[in-house]
This record gives structure tokens, sequence and C-alpha cells, in this order.
């Protein structure tokens, strides 16, 4: 009778720890390319021409999204509305991106991604770009100035620790770089600089092409080497891995890539491996990068209990060597117009792919509408736990796709933001875009915005003008974008507020916003 007990007993114990592992809370990894266009992983575009082996790989074991979008076609925004929930027009900054010595974008108080995982018991690292301000230490503080790049030559106390970067939004552990091509040139840990920017910055054209050559002089750490960046990055990200593998606790990773945006510095291993031109040498390094952590993720026993998400933060640049991926037949916006910066398809449409063994379709695709600020709605879904009641102001889940259901009560429209603050509205197939009236930026500050309207579902291209052809939905979709402007939230049970005036039907003129009354 014993023996048939303990038998008894020890497949209760089994089944009961097995219940707990089925609850186990998932790791979360995601992974940001930085100016990786939607058509540059080959598995989705198989006559584009840069090999993407280890990204092909992953869209076999995930689900890819197709209408899948960057809240912005630039830098920062999309990283404060991925990291927030909330579109980064909503705050006062209006056009382009944080510059040299900023301060940081996010409020101190504001509900961040990596902030709500923490309350869920996660530990949450940042390995990589920053690029969301920080409080630099000085004679002068910090400041949103008008102009671009205005403190770069200012005097900076690169000695003491630097407040409101990661690990003050969110973030247990950072190393990284506040972006590859500004000042200062060299590694944050936490909040302190490392190694200290003792000597002056000279660009060697050696190491590749678009080097910031216009902060020459600038504070560098001793010998830095640009080509070292994203290697280093890719050690950390991989090490940290393995560290938490060792660890009880759920751990969030946050590895935002430096690549393919420039410099454009592919590390010898790499260089010439395209055949095309040193930016697609970079583009096969990044997909090396990002192969590494999947790799270390799976080596380590956490593939099936860790969600990977790959995504970009804008289209591709069409500055670091454009027209030779054309020439050699790479499309890297794939069929759409535009590309980084804009506010075509070609700026905001961005690759995504989700893995998430035994719960996401495995070589599956979705046709949801997706914004990167619905990350942080999503992964509350997949925990089981809801959003707090404020924060996250444009945040949708969009759990139910990855789910293979029915998609009813998830995202149906989305706002994009181009590099010079023009606005788009998206209502199912139906975009409207309210681009400059004048030749440039300067030229169109201050006056009205030109409406266009686009079908996206039979123009793909946003070839065709609609908007005299359909006046009335030109009429309807202004209104909805401007209520959703007002109501300061997506959600549709809550209502917020904007942090300064948000304008669209005409061209802001000013770069930071005045502070809304």
């Amino acid at each position: 009778m014993l023996r048939p007990l303990v038998c008894c007993l020890l497949l209760c114990l089994s089944s009961g720890l097995l219940s707990a592992a089925e609850k186990q809370q998932p790791n979360i990894v995601v992974i940001l390319a930085d100016d990786f266009g939607v058509g540059d992983i080959q598995a989705h575009y198989p006559d584009n021409k840069i090999p993407t082996p280890y990204l092909d790989r992953l869209v076999k074991q995930g689900m890819s999204f197709t209408d899948a979008h960057s809240g912005s076609a630039v830098c920062t925004p999309t990283r404060y509305g991925l990291l927030t929930g909330r579109y980064a027009w909503r705050t006062r900054l209006q056009e382009w991106v944080i510059a040299a010595y900023e301060p940081p974008l996010i409020a101190a108080n504001r509900l961040t991604f990596p902030g709500f995982l923490k309350s869920q018991g996660y530990t949450t690292a940042c390995i990589g770009k920053w690029h969301l301000g920080w409080n630099w230490p000085g004679p002068q503080p910090s400041q949103m100035t008008e102009k671009r790049n205005g403190q770069w030559q200012l005097s900076w106390d690169f000695t003491k620790p630097i407040s409101g970067g990661p690990i003050d939004r969110g973030f247990d552990y950072f190393f990284g770089v506040d972006l590859p091509n500004l000042p200062p040139f060299t590694f944050i840990e936490n909040n302190r600089v490392f190694p200290q920017p003792t000597a002056k910055f000279h660009p060697d054209p050696a190491e590749g092409i678009v080097l910031p050559k216009a902060f020459t002089g600038a504070p560098a750490a001793p010998d830095w080497k640009m080509q070292e960046i994203l290697p280093e990055l890719t050690r950390r990200a991989v090490k940290y891995i393995e560290q938490q593998a060792a660890q009880q606790e759920p751990f969030f990773l946050y590895f935002s890539m430096t690549s393919p945006h420039e410099p454009v510095v592919p590390s010898p291993p790499f260089r010439g491996k395209s055949g095309i031109a040193p930016v697609a040498d970079f583009v096969m390094e990044t997909d090396w990068s990002a192969g590494q952590v999947i790799q270390a993720i799976d080596q380590a026993g956490l593939g099936e209990n860790t969600v990977v998400i790959f995504t970009a933060d804008n289209g591709h640049s069409h500055y670091t060597g454009w027209n030779d991926l054309i020439k050699a037949g790479h499309l890297p916006s794939g069929p759409y117009r535009g590309h980084k910066g804009d506010v075509w398809e070609g700026g905001h449409r961005v690759p995504l792919v989700v893995r998430w063994p035994g719960k996401v379709q495995a070589g599956g695709r979705s046709d949801q509408l997706i914004c990167l600020t619905d990350l942080l709605a999503t992964s509350a879904d997949l925990l089981g736990t809801k959003l707090p009641a404020t924060g996250a102001e444009d945040s949708l889940s969009f759990f139910p796709a990855l789910q293979g259901k029915a998609s009813d009560g998830t995202r149906t429209s989305v706002v994009n933001h181009s590099n010079f603050g023009e606005f788009a509205y998206r209502d199912g197939p139906w975009k409207l875009v309210y681009k400059l009236s004048g030749r440039n930026l300067e030229k169109s500050r201050g006056k009205p915005t030109i409406a266009e309207l686009y079908h996206l579902q039979s123009d793909i291209a946003e070839e065709q003008d609609l908007s005299q052809k359909h006046p009335e939905r030109v009429k309807q979709m202004t209104a909805d974008l401007q209520a959703l402007i007002d109501r300061g939230s997506s959600r549709p049970d809550q209502q917020s507020q904007n942090d300064g005036q948000v304008e669209f039907k005409t061209t802001q003129k000013l770069r930071w916003a005045p502070v809304k009354d």
C-alpha cells in the first residue's frame, strides 16, 4: 500500500509543479532595430537582395504582422511611444528628435513599459540606444532648444551621475549609448559615463560612411571605435540573458540596437559581405546581432517561456546608401512609398515578428493594424492583468491577434507622424495625410497643411489622391482625428490631456510646443 501511495503523492506533486510552471510569467524580449525598413527581412520579401538568415528563421518560428507601424518616422518619438504607450506628439516635441544634451522627454511620473513590468515582478534592462534625453550635469542645465544640437559645444561634467535616463524611468539596468552619432562618444552604464570622454572625437574614414563629422572635437572616450559599438552591445545583451537564466524572476530586455542607423560602420567580419554597399553589410550585421540574442535565449533553455518581439523604429534611411540598394534590386520599403522621416507608408510601416513557442502560431501572418505604442497594453493582456487607469493613453492590445482570434475591439485607426511634424490619420483602409504646403519645413511654418486622401487597399503605393472625390470622408476623418487629439487618449475608457498645443491643420511654428494652459 505504501508504494502506490507514494507514487500517487509524487504524481500529485509533479502535477502541481507542472501547473505552476504553466502559469509562470514569460520573459519578454523586445529587439528594436534602428532604421530597418519593412522590406529588409528577406523572408518577407524573397526578391530583395540582402540575406537575413537569423530573422528569416524567426519569421518561420513566429507570427509576422503585415500592418505594423511606428508612431513616428524617426527615432526619439517612436522610442517614447514604445516605452510609454503614448504618441510622442502629445508631448511638447512636435518634430525631429532629441538633440545632444537635451533633457528627458519621458516625465518622471509617467507610466512606462519597464515600470509596469517591474510592478508585475519583472527584472528589467535596457541595452543599446536610449535617445530620450538626460539631465546632464554642468554649469547650465539641459534645456529644450529650438536650435538643433545647440548645446553640444557647452561644457558638461561627465564625472557626475546623469539623471532622468533609463534607470530613472523603470529599468533596473542600462548599458549603451545615448545614440551613436551624437556626443558624448562613449558608453554609459546605469547613470554613469564609462569610460570617461577625456579625448576629442575625430572621425576615421576607414571605419565606414555617414560619420558624424560635424561633431569633430566633441568629447570622446580614448580610442573610441564606432565599429565596436554594435558588437559590444550584442555581447552585453547575450551576457544579460545568460545571467537571468539562473534567476527565478521573469525578465524584460529592451535591446535597442544602433544599426543600421548611421554611422554606417559594419565591423570587420561583415565589411563587404553583402557585395552591395556598406549599408547592406550593416543590415546583415543587424540580422546577426538579433540572431545572437535569440540564440542566447534558446541556448539558455528559455525559449519556451520567452516572448521575442523583433521590430524597428521607422523605415530605412534614404541617405545611407539608398540608391545603391535600389540599383542592386533591393527595395527597403517594399512596395510602399517613401522612407525614414516620411509621412508615407515607407516612413513608418515596420516589420514586426512575435515568437512565443506553443502560444503563437509558427509561420503565422496577421493583417491586424498595430502601432508600437500597443506593446504595453498587449503585455498586460499577456500577463492576464489590466493597465492602470492613467497613462498608456494610446496603447491598445493586439493579444487576440496573437492568439489567432477575431480582433473585435482592438485598433482600427492609427496616427502617424513625420520627421517634419506632418500628421497622417489611418481609418481602416483609408489614410488621410496632412502634408507640408511649402517646399520645405521652414517655408511651411505657420501655413495650412494640404490634405490628401488615399485608399491603401487599392493603392498601396499612395499614388492616387482621392480627397476631391471623397470630400465627406475627408471631413469625417479630420473631425475624428481632432477628437482623438482633444481627448488626449486613444483608449475608449480614458480621457487625458496633451502637454502642449497640438495642431495638424497648420504646420507648427516651433519644434517644442509651448506648454498647454
